[in-house]
């Protein structure tokens, strides 16, 4: 339903969008272009050109361009599937500038920056979600009674020991130690910079859990930092001595010699992934190492090597090779920016519906709440199923009108038809699942409403939409009126050819025939004498299938200097080792000298081009003849004397 309003109304739209004050430059196979529409590509096509066209000129390959796209359409290329998802997605791509609220956008990027220039000791108890709503529901409810306990005043460090599901900083009481901003869920992030030392915060919610988090200490961010490192890895009390050994004697030839680090941890180190790199870690920053780790590369200085140390994977050395300072703002943006194009971010989920509220003004969107509370008691009674969608989609229900966009009502039943065949058995769940569909299919109808908007009220928008969709129905109709059509017609490409033979012929002599190189003098004789009696379409297959691993072969059409040995067997050049080391001997079998092209081959991407150039000239004959074109000579003298003032 909703491609069929956008290529319905939406392609329509870009041809209506300015009628009524922007007059008429020409009209083509009945179709009246736009005065706005010309002057946008004629400036765009003279930018573009080193020698621009004349305006009469322009006029001339403007029309042919048009007369191209009513021959698409008339194909029907402009209806193909892959074609109007692909100009939907144009569409709403190039909307998607005009819809976004740069204020909200911009306070979440000083938000986030504002938090970059700190770092937070994050601490806390988490339980991990499951795929089941229904058991989730009891994890939310068990988190809550252990905040309850935390409130009480029971110590959160035992609280997390007993019950936290992060194994990680469970043991250590909750503590994950000093972190960076913007590495977190966004919900945890906030928290854990925002939340007062000590304080017990609400239940966060992130995509992998629910969490209760104690508020830490802050400091200054302290930036990024560069290092490489050298692991020896423990398993048990027995490995752990041997490790230490190992790390104790790495680190006197390290120290005495720091240039030697590289070298020394691919050799040594125990983690081989970062060892092929010479150790080399990625930039990392407080938090993205374990605390251990991180509290020792930041100690350091640039260039300094630490002394071993131990975290839970084993002992380290580490190299700190340098330091990058706290991000910048637009550094920030751009993070951020990528961040909440993720439906799983609540910052996206917040502009989205701060976007919807304000569409629905503008549009006069309101929800039939009454409707949509039965639609919704009946799935949360009998679940989404066959039987479901066949009462709202043709029973009485279905002409029950769900929200209105400009005054315009949606039944429940075009609603129902855009979820597809979903089945969901479960009543709640089935009733979060339709509801969260409802959403999306109202916010995405108001958006709709906000392009056709735009198609009539923003030029820029119209043009370039209306360029992109023309543009790729002239490449499509090209390849197959053109391209295609030439290169695939291998009967016709040799009668073109037969036909334009003394068209065709080379300045300097090439040599055509048979390269040959072979392991030695024997074989290459054999090969020759084999050769002697096959014709030329024969002699590749049989050489390579009877002197296969004691020779190759390879068909040349070459110049002087386009191949050293073929330089030496037919112009006289140095004698030169076969390009194969395995052989000993080249020759070549066949060879001719030529000035011009024996066979279409030979010259196959020159007959193809103008071949295609044959069936262009026909084609747009034939368009002239069958699409009219008609310009409005008052027009474009305004555009020729606007043209002469710039």
């Amino acid at each position: 339903m909703k491609k069929t309003i956008l290529a319905g109304v939406g392609m329509g739209a870009i041809a209506l969008a300015f009628a009524a004050k922007d007059p008429v430059i020409m009209t083509v196979n009945g179709v009246d272009v736009p005065k706005s529409e010309f002057e946008y590509l004629y400036h765009k096509n003279s930018q573009q050109q080193i020698n621009p066209q004349t305006l009469d000129e322009y006029v001339e390959m403007f029309k042919l361009y048009k007369m191209k796209v009513a021959d698409a359409k008339a194909e029907g290329l402009d209806t193909v599937s892959s074609f109007v998802k692909e100009t939907e997605q144009y569409r709403h791509d190039l909307a998607a500038p005009y819809l976004a609220d740069s204020v909200a956008i911009n306070k979440l990027v000083d938000e986030a920056y504002d938090r970059s220039l700190k770092e937070a000791e994050a601490i806390h108890l988490m339980l991990f979600k499951t795929r089941d709503p229904k058991q989730n529901e009891l994890l939310r409810a068990r988190i809550d009674s252990i905040r309850g306990l935390a409130l009480a005043g029971e110590d959160f460090a035992l609280l997390a020991e007993k019950y936290s599901a992060d194994k990680g900083s469970a043991p250590r009481g909750g503590r994950m130690g000093w972190i960076s901003a913007n590495n977190f869920p966004y919900n945890f992030d906030k928290a854990a910079f925002e939340l007062p030392e000590g304080k017990i915060s609400e239940i966060v919610e992130s995509p992998m859990g629910y969490h209760i988090l104690k508020g830490g200490k802050k400091r200054p961010a302290r930036g990024k930092i560069q290092a490489a490192h050298i692991l020896k890895m423990t398993r048990d009390e027995e490995s752990n001595a041997a490790a230490k050994a190992a790390i104790d004697s790495i680190y006197e030839v390290v120290k005495n010699n720091p240039a030697l680090f590289a070298e020394v941890a691919t050799a040594e180190s125990d983690d081989r992934g970062s060892a092929r790199q010479g150790g080399m870690l990625p930039l990392f920053g407080a938090g993205e190492m374990v605390e251990a780790f991180d509290s020792v590369a930041f100690s350091l200085k640039d260039g300094e090597i630490s002394k071993p140390f131990k975290t839970n994977y084993g002992w380290h050395i580490i190299h700190r090779l340098g330091s990058r300072p706290v991000a910048s703002r637009e550094a920030v943006k751009t993070q951020v920016l990528s961040q909440i194009k993720n439906d799983q971010d609540p910052r996206y989920k917040t502009l989205r519906n701060a976007l919807t509220d304000r569409l629905a003004k503008k549009h006069k969107g309101v929800l039939n709440d009454k409707n949509i509370s039965l639609l919704l008691a009946d799935v949360t009674a009998a679940g989404i199923d066959s039987t479901l969608r066949a009462r709202w989609t043709s029973g009485p229900e279905s002409k029950k009108d769900l929200f209105s966009i400009e005054g315009k009502n949606v039944p429940a039943s075009e609603f129902i038809s855009s979820i597809g065949r979903v089945n969901v058995q479960d009543g709640d769940v089935a009733a979060t699942v339709l509801e969260a569909r409802l959403n999306d299919f109202y916010h995405n109808q108001l958006v709709e409403a906000e392009e056709v908007t735009l198609l009539k009220e923003v030029p820029e928008y119209a043009n370039l939409l209306k360029e992109y969709v023309d543009g790729s129905l002239l490449y499509e109709v090209s390849v197959r009126k053109v391209w295609d059509k030439a290169a695939k017609d291998s009967e016709g490409l040799k009668k073109y050819f037969e036909s334009h033979r003394d068209e065709y012929s080379w300045t300097e002599p090439h040599v055509k025939g048979f390269l040959v190189q072979a392991v030695n003098d024997s074989i290459a004789e054999l090969i020759k004498a084999r050769a002697a009696g096959l014709s030329n379409d024969s002699i590749i297959p049989v050489v390579r299938r009877e002197f296969n691993r004691q020779a190759s072969i390879d068909k040349v059409l070459v110049s002087k200097g386009s191949n050293a040995m073929v330089d030496n067997l037919m112009f006289g050049g140095p004698v030169v080792e076969p390009a194969r080391s395995n052989y000993t001997v080249y020759f070549m079998v066949n060879p001719r000298m030529l000035m011009a092209p024996e066979e279409v081959s030979d010259v196959r991407g020159l007959v193809t081009s103008d071949y295609q150039n044959q069936f262009q000239e026909e084609w747009e004959a034939d368009l002239r003849r069958r699409y009219p074109a008609k310009v409005n000579e008052k027009v474009l003298r305004s555009v020729k004397e606007l043209s002469k003032k710039k």
